[in-house]
């Protein structure tokens, strides 16, 4: 059973819609302190800050870290279905209180908020914009493996410009939620309207990706979903191909399996375009592979075509023009085009899998959190 906490010394109050900030946390002690000055120093400091400490095996060190740091403590045990279980529990319980005006910041442990994320988020929302979400970087370290993380989300931040800051994901670091459109979400999924991710609640318990369902459940309700570029947060990246693949498996498989749910309706035939987009890319990466290993094996040498020299010229040109903001290394990395094409190799090898695990249907393997 679960036993919950909830105690805060000091409110922060500016005027107009509240703003509940939620940051669920397992086993977060050496990161949640970080966070939470993120919050404090925001230039629009939320009305409350509530840490979700769900299942936590570090001996409270969590939830005395959180306290020590100002704020509010959820201590929750035995709640099933890890993040979004916790975050579900929290909801029901604050909702009540709150206006359908006021607004729900749901941010990860490992992340810190720029000052004004939660000032630009509330402005972001706009007639029809039911929630907004974070533009994501990497944090300095890990490496090689994180630089090329790094120039990952540095490219997804410029493609979100690109779309006029239309968000395609809202992004598990940090995303700000209307209160009315959590709770119109929980009625459409106990209405059949949205899948009912095996609870009828706000968010889905059988997905791995609960970010990505929660934007197609907000999406099919007729909401629109942003990035604002100065919604910015920092987040963690992984240190080793082990932990990265794990992660990328998880979000990969997590996104098949949101859309096998949901179908084909107006709300998700992008994103079914964007998985076949993908696939077929990873399949012509292959073709073009084999067809230079072939001539080389056969001519001993690559025949030089000015109209593929020149294409892959502006395909260089647009690597390094979308990661420019990263500084110098993205650059020169980008230029040089072979670190990208096996990072990318390694991306088409994580979409094969979960596409093959979802066909087959093996279980998922992924630590609680």
């Amino acid at each position: 059973m679960s036993t919950p906490v909830l105690e805060h010394p000091a409110t922060h109050t500016t005027g107009g819609r509240r703003v509940i900030a939620l940051i669920p946390a397992r086993n977060e002690a050496d990161r949640i302190a970080a966070a939470i000055r993120g919050l404090d120093a925001q230039t629009r400091v939320p009305d409350e800050i509530i840490v979700i400490a769900n299942n936590c095996t570090d001996d409270y060190a969590t939830c005395i870290a959180a306290r020590d740091a100002g704020a509010a403590v959820l201590n929750l045990r035995g709640i099933p279905g890890k993040k979004a279980g916790a975050l579900n529990r929290a909801l029901d319980e604050i909702l009540p209180d709150l206006d359908d005006h006021d607004l729900i910041l749901i941010q990860d442990a490992d992340t810190v908020l720029t000052p004004g994320f939660v000032e630009h988020a509330a402005a972001g929302m706009r007639r029809k914009v039911g929630a907004v979400g974070g533009v994501f970087y990497g944090e300095p370290g890990g490496g090689f493996l994180g630089q090329l993380q790094r120039m990952e989300y540095q490219r997804y931040a410029w493609e979100i410009g690109r779309r006029g800051d239309r968000a395609t994901v809202l992004t598990g670091t940090a995303s700000l939620f209307r209160v009315r459109v959590l709770r119109q979400v929980k009625a459409a999924r106990a209405d059949g309207l949205i899948p009912d991710g095996g609870t009828s609640s706000y968010y889905s318990l059988t997905g791995l990706t609960e970010d990505d369902e929660i934007t197609k459940a907000v999406k099919t309700l007729g909401y629109r979903t942003v990035s604002p570029r100065e919604c910015h947060v920092t987040t963690e990246v992984m240190t080793t191909l082990p932990a990265l693949w794990s992660q990328r498996l998880r979000w990969q498989r997590g996104a098949l399996e949101n859309l096998r749910a949901y179908g084909v309706t107006r709300t998700t035939a992008p994103y079914f375009g964007q998985q076949i987009m993908m696939g077929a890319g990873a399949l012509a990466f292959g073709l073009y592979l084999v067809f230079v290993g072939l001539e080389l094996a056969y001519a001993g040498h690559l025949g030089v075509s000015p109209f593929w020299t020149a294409v892959g010229g502006i395909f260089v040109i647009e690597k390094v023009t979308s990661v420019w903001r990263s500084g110098w290394p993205g650059r020169l990395i980008a230029a040089a085009l072979i670190p990208e094409l096996l990072f990318d190799m390694f991306q088409h090898a994580v979409f094969f899998r979960a596409l093959a695990d979802l066909v087959l249907r093996r279980e998922e393997c992924w630590v609680a959190t």
